[in-house]
């Protein structure tokens, strides 16, 4: 992806330095063009690439410098905040969103922030009865759902029907995501017969085929871990008499 290079350019030019010439080899999981942050996963790498290579430090604490590089680059932190940070995050958006209108009625203003309490009390207590109030959505998914994706509620339905806690449109779609946990919590600790994904997956299947789609069914975990540096080869900095040498000369 070239965002990984716009990422990277980024870094260096925070760095106050040239990008060198650099051969990239990518290998991303993550599906292009499908809701699922693909864009974000590749700046964030960049980023985290272009520091090290240019052996740049940002400030750890406080000031949150990497989310921020990330979000003005990407233009909003929805996905940039959990592919940096891992697990779950809240972000707050304040760019434009082209699906939808100009103007919300106070009555769908207040339904979405009634639902975001819920899902944030939900998600700190373990409560997971929470998640499929706390995924309803009055603001995007009903219109994204009448003009682009008619197959969006009647998946949602489905993936309810056969256990699901939530079902909901992952960003601005074309994916349909649900969450599931069987029928006794934590999915490592579950027998297989406990595990209720594979129906929930099946449901959502056959709902979409009946509107006309042939997708794809992904089962995943949630990630706990955000981005991390591997390996660096040649390393970008040495330890000499008990100090950090980076390239640059910079201790």
């Amino acid at each position: 992806s070239n965002y990984v290079c716009v990422g990277l350019k980024a870094a260096f030019e925070i760095a106050g330095k040239e990008v060198p010439p650099l051969k990239y080899t990518i290998n991303s999981q993550v599906p292009f063009a499908r809701g699922l942050g693909s864009s974000s996963a590749a700046i964030v790498g960049g980023i985290i690439a272009g520091l090290v290579l240019a052996g740049h430090k940002l400030p750890c604490w406080g000031s949150e410098a990497l989310l921020q590089i990330a979000s003005k680059i990407e233009g909003h932190p929805d996905n940039v905040a959990p592919a940096i940070y891992g697990g779950i995050q809240l972000g707050i958006d304040n760019g434009e969103r082209n699906a939808l209108g100009p103007n919300i009625s106070r009555k769908d203003a207040a339904f979405n922030i009634g639902r975001v309490a819920y899902l944030v009390n939900g998600l700190n207590h373990g409560n997971l009865d929470c998640l499929k109030h706390g995924c309803e959505d009055a603001l995007h998914q009903p219109q994204r759902g009448a003009a682009i994706y008619r197959y969006l509620y009647p998946m949602i339905s489905a993936a309810e029907a056969a256990g699901a806690n939530a079902c909901y449109l992952s960003g601005a779609g074309p994916t349909v995501m649900a969450l599931t946990s069987g029928s006794s919590g934590d999915i490592f600790t579950q027998h297989e017969k406990e595990l209720n994904h594979v129906e929930v997956a099946k449901a959502m299947k056959r709902s979409a085929r009946e509107s006309g789609i042939e997708g794809r069914v992904v089962v995943t975990n949630i990630a706990s871990e955000g981005a991390k540096v591997i390996r660096v080869e040649p390393p970008f900095s040495s330890e000499e008499n008990g100090e950090i040498i980076y390239k640059d000369g910079k201790v």
